[in-house]
Order: C-alpha cells, then sequence, then structure tokens
C-alpha cells in the first residue's frame, strides 16, 4: 500500500498530540496535518482540488469544533465533493455513542464511518487496515 496521508480536524490540541503519537507508533510513515476547525481543513481542500498529492485520504473529523464544527464541514464539503480528484475517507470523531447521532451519522453520504473517542492504538490499527473501503466503518465502544 501507499503512504497514507490523515488529515485530523479538531480544535483539541491534547488530542492532536496524543493522535500524532499513536499513528506514528501504528505506522510512521503516516503523513497526519491538523486542522483546528473545520473552515481551515475546506480551505485547504478548495485550494488544493485538483492536487491529488497533496489531499488525505482519510479525514478524522471532530464532530464539535468552532468556526466550522465537522456537520458544516460535511454540508460544505459535499458542495464540492465531487470536483476533488482523489477519493477521501471521512470518519466523523465524537465523543458521543449515541444511537441517534449514530444514526443521524450514517445517512450522510459523504461518510465512511463513526468513530468514538478515545481511540486506541489498535482501533487506528483496525482503521488502517479496512482502508480502503466503501463499507461503513464504526469503531467498538
Amino acid at each position: 500500500m501507499n503512504e497514507l496521508h490523515f488529515f485530523l480536524i479538531d480544535d483539541d490540541e491534547i488530542f492532536q498530540f496524543i493522535m500524532k503519537n499513536t499513528i506514528a507508533e501504528v505506522n510512521p510513515d503516516i503523513k497526519i496535518q491538523f486542522f483546528s476547525d473545520g473552515e481551515k481543513g475546506i480551505d485547504f481542500l478548495k485550494q488544493n482540488l485538483g492536487a491529488a498529492n497533496n489531499l488525505p485520504d482519510i479525514i478524522l473529523l471532530d464532530v464539535n469544533m468552532p468556526f466550522m464544527d465537522g456537520w458544516e464541514f460535511l454540508s460544505e464539503y459535499k458542495s464540492f465533493q465531487t470536483d476533488i480528484k482523489k477519493d477521501i475517507n471521512i470518519y466523523l470523531l465524537t465523543s458521543s455513542n449515541n444511537p441517534q447521532d449514530i444514526a443521524k451519522a450514517h445517512e450522510i453520504s459523504t461518510l465512511s464511518g463513526y468513530l468514538v473517542k478515545p481511540i486506541s492504538k489498535d482501533g487506528i490499527k483496525n482503521l488502517i487496515s479496512h482502508f480502503p473501503t466503501n463499507e461503513w466503518y464504526q469503531n467498538q465502544f
């Protein structure tokens, strides 16, 4: 498999630090970029629509963030998704394991799955082992 490229869009710097180290332990060749809110992630994607090398394979997207939350990100992403020259798997990150939230996320066609925080090293390994997939992915909680 080619080198994976992750985007982590989450405003929690501690979570970013933990995920950076966890992903590096799983596979130090994985490239990871961080964005502190959905708006910054969307802006980067829009600026790089035709540059597949700059785009992620996987986006880990937090639900609750300032400026543009995960739901708003998904709505904006859907408006230009067809212009992106790469298949991107987006996984919603949340601390909620509420069945209603999971059902809402499952209805969004641009999502590849639902991940409940915290995500363990084994959880990252499992996610990577299922990539790429056309099936809905959900971690165990």
